[in-house]
């Protein structure tokens, strides 16, 4: 074989890895755990995959990181929320807060999705965010694609989060989690 049919292949192996890597973890609720930062500082929460540990990283000035040991409570998610967004609701039990963007496929499905189950479950609240009108809060809450649901529970703490196109059942699944 030449080398062109071998960097073609090698190409062909990698698209297929990606994909079922896509496949496999688009959508999928991970745990999360909160961040603080000082007052004017930036933070995302901590992406925590199953049996893996958070711990503190060290960045870059400005970057989004987790700050350890942090010099008052945490700020729940809600609170960036209500302040870019001063109308939204919060759910007697959860809320689904879905960042979408104008021209994503996906985000249509999505919304979809969490209406029905904030239809289906009593106390459940959807709220849809465009992220490329609201840069500062998809900043900093950490959204780094659309759609990302974020579960919040009753005190507007976020719970879990999942990039891409959730399951109606892992939706249900991840607000038994609040």
């Amino acid at each position: 074989m030449s080398s062109g049919a071998w960097v073609a292949l090698a190409a062909v192996a990698l698209a297929v890895g990606f994909g079922l890597y896509r496949a496999r973890t688009d959508g999928r609720f991970r745990h999360t755990t909160p961040t603080v930062v000082e007052e004017g500082g930036l933070a995302g929460p901590t992406v925590v995959e199953e049996g893996a540990l958070a711990g503190p990283t060290v960045v870059e000035e400005g970057a989004l990181a987790p700050v350890s040991k942090p010099p008052h409570p945490p700020a729940s998610a809600w609170d960036d929320v209500r302040r870019a967004l001063p109308e939204a609701e919060l759910g007697e039990k959860a809320t689904l807060l879905q960042f979408s963007s104008a021209f994503c496929a996906p985000c249509r499905a999505t919304r979809r999705t969490l209406a029905d189950v904030a239809e289906a479950v009593p106390g459940v609240v959807h709220l849809e965010v465009d992220a490329e009108h609201h840069l500062e809060l998809v900043r900093r809450l950490g959204v780094l694609r659309t759609p990302t649901t974020l579960v919040l529970d009753a005190a507007g703490r976020e719970v879990t989060r999942a990039s891409g196109a959730p399951r109606k059942e892992q939706v249900v699944a991840a607000l038994g989690r609040t």
